[in-house]
């Protein structure tokens, strides 16, 4: 009979915010696999649990996946961790998901404390939709390319940062989305948590003199109903009701179409626009 894989959700911070759930599993798997073992032993010596732990990460990951393969083909049940959270979130274990469902291995996830979630409501931001975007790459052109990709979209976007980068990042921010609002959530659950609210330029002049340490989360507002439609009025306002019809029907829509849309865009009447349609 094969064994179960779990991949176990830890503190982010605070070993309090642990579940009963997953002390239960820590206790009654046959290994931990940890993708810090030092970090790990920690967490298991504070609530007294004594297991096997074998190192699992990023850089040993895929050699280590086909180890603990076998192990769960013989029948030992795993746990397997990361440094906080969930693993598989900006965390090793997407590659052993993938070969349990390969090898019809069965696995389960137990859920706990997310930094995305917490740094969310803590922005004070839109919280019911969201982007989650992880690290950003750590060249500034990539870097860049991936924040126009999203600088359009509506929903509150999420990201990672290590401390040695977040300044830069948070300039890079600013220069692609634009001024808008955000949080820089420090440290969360631990000591010294810090959740700074501004616009992304105070935001850059909070941390200019300030000596930057710890985990970080940043949380910034998607684009505003206010913005959007700012944008597509400067595509039409110096263009005379005809052009403008024009211009939506060069995109494609019938006549009738277009019309709607220069009555929503000029805030008007149907009919007032109709008229200027009639020799189009």
């Amino acid at each position: 009979m094969m064994g179960k894989l779990f991949l176990v959700a830890t503190p982010i911070g605070n070993l309090q915010d642990i579940t009963l759930r997953a002390l239960e599993i820590l206790k009654g798997v046959d290994l931990i696999a940890a993708e810090d073992t030092r970090r790990s032993l920690k967490l298991l010596n504070h609530f007294d649990i004594k297991k096997p732990l074998v190192s699992y990460h990023k850089f040993n990951e895929k050699e280590k996946s086909v180890e603990l393969i076998k192990k769960l083909k013989s029948g030992d049940n795993i746990a397997l961790v990361s440094d906080a959270g969930t693993p598989g979130i900006s965390d090793p274990g997407s590659v052993m998901i993938h070969n349990c469902i390969d090898y019809g291995i069965d696995f389960e996830v137990i859920p706990g404390a997310t930094a995305v979630t917490t740094a969310l409501i803590y922005s004070g931001l839109d919280a019911s939709k969201f982007i989650f975007e992880g690290f950003l790459p750590r060249d500034v052109k990539s870097k860049k390319n991936v924040l126009e990709d999203i600088a359009e979209r509506r929903e509150t976007l999420i990201f990672y940062e290590a401390p040695h980068r977040l300044l830069s990042t948070l300039k890079l921010m600013r220069s692609v989305l634009g001024d808008r609002h955000a949080a820089v959530c420090r440290e969360l659950t631990k000591i010294h948590e810090e959740v700074f609210r501004a616009s992304l330029g105070k935001i850059v002049n909070y941390y200019k003199n300030r000596e930057i340490k710890g985990e970080f989360v940043i949380v910034v507002e998607g684009k505003s109903k206010e913005e959007i439609a700012e944008e597509r009025k400067k595509k039409w306002m110096n263009l005379s009701i005809e052009e403008h019809i024009k211009m939506y029907m060069d995109r494609g829509l019938s006549k009738k179409d277009a019309v709607k849309r220069v009555a929503k865009d000029r805030d008007t009447v149907k009919s007032d626009i109709y008229i200027h349609s009639i020799n189009l």
